[in-house]
């Protein structure tokens, strides 16, 4: 659906809104002015107003109905200009109940007769200084009558309402280009992203509201396509770092059932180590997954920071003393306590030297030290290896990244150790940055602020 047929669509919405409410209005104005003008009163204008007065003018004229019959005859009295005599269906009654005129006729044989009264008739008391003069009888109204009346009293209302409804088109209009247009142009791209394409986006205009609405849908876009883009390169990612291994265990394999390697362990060993290293992988994924998603359950209680970095350091001194490289551990034993997951810490510090070791080149150096702010406390690991460019010093947490071909796969290690230190300092509540050392190396620093 296009832009322009969704605004088309919008504007016949709201059109069609405008011409319901205008129906609306119109109808129960008809209705209401029709059931008023059928219900006889005496402020009712189409029923007995102008006979009610003129008849009791007369009786304060001449203190009497005598000779009240020629009113009618000379002045022709109707209740509107336009309509039939309304005085051939009423009777008028003196203040004792006796007939004055039946229906226009004084020679009536109701006449000077007590009047009975029937349940379906309108009766108006006629008064003179507040005192009861006598009694007009009216038959029930002729119902066509009053509505052509509502009718007529309408059509001056309904051509007056003509100039604000183009008023009314004219503000449609100009809604239509501040409100409906950017609203249509949300709609178009909210089905162009449910159709898959996440690079559609919205000009931001109109109203604060719809631009608020904008901009909210353009970040949700970016977000989404940034997703995609992260998911497409993990499963990639997963594929690469998955086909090495494989490899390896499929090769020794049909070597050994095809005879050409003996199934002995020096063979055999090779398949082992890349079996391990696959389940490394499936752990570390794991393991990430459970963060990323804030599954993963953590045992906090207050820990010193320094005992369990130099705890992790202690498990890799034999790997640094091998490569050459001195592995020191300088976090203050006074630092202040922090309530956080030991197991979880200790795996971060390990990930991180394990890192450091790995870039730092022989004869080379890895320090972890402590920070203390009077509002957090935390550990940072020194290496002297090559560093990180600055531009891709904001990517280094993401998963499987490794940048230049100094931390490529020949080093070692799939890239996920520190998107899984980051994910498992974040869920604790603290703050996990990296920085290039003006002296050369890389810094990593993870933080916690106090409660």
């Amino acid at each position: 659906m296009t832009v322009a047929s969704i605004q088309r669509r919008l504007f016949l919405l709201l059109l069609r809104a405008f011409a319901i409410v205008v129906v609306i209005v119109v109808i129960s104005l008809l209705i209401l002015t029709g059931i008023w003008l059928s219900t006889p009163s005496r402020i009712n204008p189409i029923t007995q107003t102008p006979l009610i007065t003129s008849l009791e003018t007369y009786y304060l004229v001449h203190g009497n109905w005598d000779g009240v019959h020629r009113l009618f005859v000379d002045h022709a009295i109707t209740p509107l200009a336009d309509l039939p005599p309304r005085w051939e269906r009423s009777l008028l009654l003196d203040d004792s109940g006796r007939v004055v005129i039946d229906r226009g006729q004084t020679d009536s044989s109701l006449v000077g007769k007590v009047y009975s009264h029937q349940a379906d008739e309108t009766q108006f008391v006629l008064r003179v200084n507040d005192a009861p003069v006598g009694t007009l009888i009216v038959e029930p109204n002729d119902a066509p009558i009053a509505w052509r009346s509502a009718l007529r009293l309408l059509l001056p209302v309904v051509l007056l309402s003509f100039f604000p409804a183009i008023l009314t088109l004219v503000i449609g209009m100009l809604l239509m280009r501040r409100v409906v247009n950017p609203l249509a142009d949300v709609i178009a791209a909210a089905q162009s992203v449910a159709a898959g394409d996440l690079s559609a986006r919205v000009a931001v205009r109109g109203p604060d509201d719809l631009r608020a609405l904008s901009d909210s849908f353009n970040q949700m876009a970016n977000a989404l396509e940034r997703s995609d883009c992260e998911r497409r390169n993990m499963l990639a990612d997963i594929a690469h770092e998955l086909r090495t291994p494989l490899t390896v265990i499929r090769g020794r394999l049909e070597g050994i059932v095809d005879g050409v390697y003996l199934p002995d362990d020096v063979h055999i060993a090779p398949i082992l180590e890349s079996t391990y290293l696959l389940e490394r992988l499936v752990e570390d994924l794991r393991l990430l997954t459970l963060a990323e998603t804030r599954q993963l359950h953590f045992e906090k209680r207050p820990v010193a920071l320094a005992e369990l970095a130099q705890r992790a350091a202690d498990l890799f001194e034999a790997e640094a003393a091998e490569k050459g490289i001195v592995l020191a551990v300088q976090a203050q034993a006074d630092l202040p306590m922090v309530t956080v997951d030991p197991q979880r810490i200790e795996q971060v510090i390990g990930n991180l030297i394990s890192n450091a070791l790995r870039y730092t080149p022989s004869g080379g150096r890895v320090s972890i030290g402590g920070t203390h702010t009077p509002t957090s406390v935390g550990l940072q690991v020194n290496d002297t290896g090559p560093g990180v460019p600055e531009e891709d010093l904001p990517h280094i947490f993401d998963r499987f990244w490794r940048g230049d071909k100094s931390r490529s796969r020949v080093a070692g290690g799939a890239g996920l150790g520190l998107a899984i230190a980051r994910q498992l300092i974040e869920a604790q509540g603290g703050t996990i940055r990296a920085s290039n050392l003006p002296d050369g190396g890389l810094q990593v620093c993870f933080i916690f602020p106090f409660p």
